[in-house]
């Protein structure tokens, strides 16, 4: 039942517990009591709007950096992605397998906010060897949400 109620969140973590309940069958308490048990626990880490930030008006540059790094001793990776964790450009850090170690996506104002980013911040950092900078053109989907399309309750009710 928590995978259950943790997949209904995840589509829609404005989903109330009653609904929950009702499609599972069970009370509002119980579904309640394991939604506040898993925020505790640090299973449900944050709730999450998707915003089409180009409709809001809000302009900026989104760009997936590849990074290559030579791994410390005793921390492997860890070290660098902390490092790169604590920027605030930064919106997401990854270790990878293949050709590079670390994916970082990063959010700027300007494409030369990006370079400086990569070139001032990045590179500088101890034990990086290379970067590889791609920038996002058009998003069509993110966390599961299709830009440009209307969601649809599946009971009917548009919102």
């Amino acid at each position: 039942m928590k995978e259950r109620i943790l997949s209904y969140l995840e589509q829609n973590a404005r989903m109330s517990h009653s609904d929950i309940a009702t499609m599972l069958g069970v009370t509002e308490a119980e579904v309640s009591a394991i939604v506040k048990e898993c925020e505790a626990d640090g299973t449900i880490m944050n709730y999450k709007t998707v915003i089409d930030w180009e409709k809001a008006g809000k302009s900026s540059v989104t760009a997936l950096i590849e990074l290559k790094t030579i791994p410390q001793r005793d921390k492997g990776f860890d070290s660098v992605a902390e490092r790169v964790c604590n920027f605030p450009e930064v919106k997401s850090v990854c270790l990878m397998s293949g050709g590079f170690d670390l994916a970082i996506t990063v959010e700027c104002t300007t494409m030369r906010e990006v370079a400086f980013f990569v070139a001032e911040k990045l590179a500088t950092i101890e034990g990086v060897t290379a970067t590889a900078t791609h920038f996002e053109l058009q998003k069509y989907k993110e966390n599961g949400v299709i830009y440009g399309t209307e969601i649809v309750d599946k009971r009917g009710n548009n919102w």
